[in-house]
């Protein structure tokens, strides 16, 4: 069974960035190419081509540790703590912050995970 142009693009969309950017290595040294290069090619439309600047921070689990979870996603979101306990609580994978740069995202990220969560940022 062949692979189409469909499947690729969902599996590259369920990806993180950091895959993401291993794959781009790895093709860049399977092919003996530089993605660069052909993102340099379109003039008008090459802002689109680019790597994304901002993304989105998902909670995938909150883990074993809900209480310090929730004390995070209150701090990060600004919302009241019953608020933040619906979220946590809520059914997963939960969007905790859209449109953040991805250096902030990382951040969340890892706040997010010192707390015992699973996060993912798309």
């Amino acid at each position: 069974m062949a692979i189409t142009k469909d499947d690729i693009i969902k599996a590259l969309e369920e990806m993180k960035l950091a895959e993401l950017n291993d794959l781009v290595k790895a093709i860049e040294d399977h092919f003996g190419v530089v993605a660069a290069a052909a993102v340099a090619a379109p003039a008008a439309g090459g802002a689109a081509a680019a790597a994304p600047t901002e993304v989105n921070v998902l909670l995938t689990n909150a883990g074993a540790q809900k209480v310090q979870v929730i004390k995070v996603v209150k701090e990060l979101t600004g919302l009241g703590l019953m608020d933040a306990k619906k979220l946590v609580d809520g059914e997963l994978p939960v969007t905790i912050k859209e449109n953040v740069k991805v250096e902030d995202a990382e951040k969340m990220k890892e706040e997010l995970m010192a707390a015992g969560a699973s996060v993912d940022l798309k």
